[in-house]
């Protein structure tokens, strides 16, 4: 429903903008528009901050993670051919990544234009359409948070497009040592995860764009201790005994610092970078304290009464 209005624009997100034969109506901003002060339809000409490139890589990293997850947990331990597939599924989520900025506005350049978010309602206008009459609705749904909302949509669909190109035709050529149903079961979790992921970006975008940094802190966090300890890594030793097991800890210090740049968004640089030097804190912890709560030694000592 479109309502012409002389004056102003009800509701947050309502502008004016040019109607049919010249007129002015009060509605929803067009795509890359978004209602100023004055409740005027303006396009975005703002770069996007660090913080929200920091959010579009948190959303672009997790297909890539899922990835790496079900094809380690799938071929890993039966076939030499998970290395391959791991290469191809960071050249899909790439590939990717870097079509959606090319189709994206400013059409084929690597960089976008955008709305700078103000508030978690920018997330959900949906539900703040007013009613002016108390009868009608003014129906001003838009991106005000163009286009951090649809590129991480459009990104996935680029990511599951690629993937039915490559994944295939490598794992039926490579992936000769597994039955013919294990070697396409981590491209059949990829068609579960995919819905799963673009759903949640659908309806809690908003949420995950404020609390990403301490999902990424905290699942990292406690991830680094599971693999540690269903590793039997007590030790610097055991540690560096497998060159696997300092891929994953180096990928889990990159993700600590990931998110405390993210959580501080390094506004005072002699403030914040030296919080960096805390990314090692919690594998030196468990490393020095993991045989203290070793449970088999707790279990003897406690048998024998100490």
């Amino acid at each position: 429903m479109s309502v012409s209005m002389n004056l102003n624009c009800p509701g947050l997100y309502c502008g004016m903008k040019s109607g049919e034969n010249g007129s002015e109506q009060c509605g929803a901003c067009p795509r890359g528009e978004r209602t100023s002060i004055m409740k005027i339809c303006q396009k975005c000409m703002d770069n996007p901050e660090l913080y929200d490139w920091l959010y579009l890589g948190f959303m672009a990293m997790l297909p890539l993670v899922l990835h790496w997850f079900f094809i380690e947990w799938y071929t890993g331990k039966k076939s030499s051919s998970a290395l391959f597939q791991h290469i191809t599924a960071l050249f899909e989520c790439s590939a990717a990544a870097v079509v959606t900025l090319l189709v994206n506005d400013p059409v084929g350049e690597l960089t976008i234009r955008s709305c700078r978010v103000q508030m978690l309602s920018d997330w959900y206008t949906m539900l703040y359409n007013p009613s002016p009459n108390y009868v009608d609705t003014l129906h001003c749904t838009q991106e005000a948070v163009f286009p951090l909302y649809t590129i991480v949509l459009i990104y996935y669909a680029f990511c599951l497009v690629f993937m039915m190109m490559l994944r295939p035709l490598l794992v039926k050529k490579i992936a000769c040592g597994l039955g013919k149903t294990d070697r396409f079961k981590s491209i059949y979790a990829a068609l579960y995860f995919f819905p799963i992921l673009t759903v949640l970006q659908a309806v809690g975008g908003g949420l995950l764009y404020y609390a990403f940094p301490y999902i990424i802190l905290v699942l990292s966090l406690v991830t680094l201790a599971v693999y540690m300890s269903a590793s039997e890594i007590q030790s610097f030793k055991n540690l560096v005994a497998k060159k696997k097991r300092l891929v994953v800890l180096f990928s889990h210090w990159l993700l600590h610092a990931y998110g405390i740049i993210s959580i501080t968004r390094l506004d005072n640089l002699k403030q914040d970078l030296p919080l960096l030097a805390l990314v090692p804190g919690p594998a030196l912890f468990y490393l020095l304290t993991a045989r203290f709560t070793e449970p088999n030694r707790i279990l003897s000592e406690g048998g024998n009464g100490h």
